[in-house]
């Protein structure tokens, strides 16, 4: 039985009078009064993964169900942790959200905009090559924005990194188009993420794929952006007559 750490050996007139020591209910494994779910699994360490677990729960809950129809027991059943477990990894579920929406880190984006095998061009483009959903699937909205339409508090801290995310994104779109050669890259970049926006929300609403028409119009932006060669060139033909 594990002690207090208080506890000592008290010597009383020469002799040795042993103090009995009080168990620390807060360490124990299963205190009386608790609820099987706060107990959580028994037979298994539940520190071990148990923050990795919340998340990877979270992650599919918040999808299927949204962050407000998604309580705290769920979450914890579902990654087969005790609630006590769960608070000392995250002080609520405020502080859960918020890494949660971290984990869609803007560097994600990384593997579209820093392909070395791809032009600056195909690089805008292929950020619309979202993959299809099944028939059976339920189309994924955008995290941030599902955050932010589900969570009215602007000063949240889930709130406040969507909307970092969502500038970074748009940063991206423009510094690939300075890349491409466009004559306002800044104007080109909020046009893309708009419109990626656009078609994240409408093909969770519809439940049909519009990425494939929102690439198409991303093509007509992107080549009214940037200048041709001719234009680049001051519109001057091989002949030496103006275009």
């Amino acid at each position: 039985m594990l002690c207090k750490p208080n506890c000592a050996l008290n010597l009383s007139d020469g002799q040795r009078e042993r103090k009995l020591c009080t168990p620390d209910v807060t360490q124990l494994g299963y205190a009386e009064g608790m609820t099987e779910l706060e107990k959580g699994p028994q037979g298994r360490r539940r520190g071990r993964g148990a923050r990795e677990r919340i998340l990877g729960a979270s992650q599919q809950l918040f999808r299927d169900q949204g962050i407000n129809g998604t309580g705290m027991d769920q979450l914890c059943a579902a990654a087969r942790v005790s609630k006590r477990t769960a608070y000392q990894h995250f002080t609520g579920k405020d502080e859960l959200v918020a890494e949660y929406l971290r984990r869609f880190d803007p560097d994600v984006t990384g593997g579209v905009f820093d392909r070395t095998d791809l032009t600056p061009r195909e690089r805008l483009l292929a950020a619309f090559e979202v993959p299809a959903a099944g028939a059976q699937d339920i189309t994924p909205m955008c995290p941030y924005i599902a955050a932010s339409i589900e969570i009215h508090d602007p000063q949240h801290p889930a709130r406040q990194y969507a909307r970092d995310y969502k500038k970074a994104f748009a940063a991206r779109f423009a510094e690939t188009a300075r890349e491409a050669g466009a004559t306002n890259p800044e104007q080109l970049g909020e046009q893309l993420a708009l419109l990626l926006d656009g078609a994240s929300a409408r093909t969770r609403v519809l439940n049909t794929e519009s990425f494939p028409t929102a690439a198409a119009i991303a093509a007509v932006l992107i080549d009214n952006a940037i200048p041709t060669a001719a234009q680049r060139g001051g519109g001057i033909r091989n002949d030496g007559h103006e275009s």
